[in-house]
């Protein structure tokens, strides 16, 4: 019987909804066999994920979900397979949390300046134990009636061209590989279909995550269509990444549970493995 797997997905530890125990939960009911628990700058996750996962029969793949930067474009680097026991890598994960943090009241002052006033202690309550992040930010607007959809808030607010952005912690994308590889795992781009800069081709942007040492593409996702399947399948094989694939599931975070949605051949997983090995 073939075994799948969804190699994105996120719990209330950082913008998901869901605890790490309920996330197993909907991977058994969706035929999953692996699933990778990839929370933004947080690993705190992945232990109570193994633990049910041992009495569900299933595996967790250990990640993370790192965000790096080139020029004004925003990069989400995803490391598998990490040592995310590793003491100076919790570290600096708490390190960027702690940013994390100071980057949302200073959002939260912007929005204040555009009439739009969001409590500081009701998003941290939002935001529970994990790190805080956009979507949490867009989720209370929401909640408060500013804005019709999550994806409202992006376009009109938060998102990179909004009134109201503020750049994250300054990591280059070179560091967030590098941090990835020290402790044994696998970097590999997430959602390339958001990578973009003005002055130079998506390709180009590739060519230079590679140099940097990047392992991977995530070529399938539950945002990408047929023909952008296709082109990262072709950038894949062009520069000799490997093809991992998710739902990117955050639980409600965006109004549909999306886990399972995105089934990859655990035979990708398998060849995650040998890289390694």
């Amino acid at each position: 019987m073939p075994k799948f797997a969804d190699l994105h997905v996120h719990t209330y530890l950082s913008d998901g909804t869901f605890s790490p125990e309920k996330v197993m939960e909907y991977a058994k009911v969706a035929g999953l066999y692996a699933i990778a628990i990839t929370d933004h700058d947080c690993v705190d996750g992945i232990a109570p994920a193994m633990e049910i996962a041992a009495k569900l029969g299933m595996e967790v793949v250990p990640g993370v979900e790192l965000t790096a930067e080139i020029g004004d474009s925003e990069i989400h680097i995803l490391g598998y397979f990490v040592d995310w026991q590793d003491k100076i890598f919790s570290k600096q994960l708490n390190d960027i949390s702690e940013v994390r943090k100071e980057r949302a009241k200073k959002i939260l002052e912007k929005l204040r300046k555009h009439a739009v006033d969001l409590s500081e202690d009701e998003l941290f309550q939002l935001s529970g134990p994990g790190s805080v992040g956009r979507l949490h930010i867009a989720n209370l607007l929401y909640k408060k009636g500013f804005i019709s959809s999550v994806s409202e808030a992006f376009r009109k607010y938060i998102g990179n061209k909004g009134c109201c952005y503020v750049s994250k912690f300054k990591l280059t994308p070179e560091d967030a590989i590098a941090m990835i590889k020290r402790v044994g795992g696998i970097p590999v781009l997430a959602h390339p279909k958001t990578v973009y800069a003005e002055d130079r081709s998506r390709e180009d942007m590739i060519k230079e995550l590679v140099k940097d040492g990047m392992s991977g593409i995530e070529v399938y996702h539950s945002d990408h269509k047929p023909k952008d399947v296709e082109e990262f399948k072709g950038l894949a094989e062009k520069y000799n990444l490997l093809m991992t694939g998710g739902s990117d599931c955050h639980g409600f975070g965006k109004r549909q549970i999306l886990i399972g949605k995105v089934k990859i051949p655990y035979e990708l997983v398998e060849k995650m493995k040998a890289s390694i090995a």
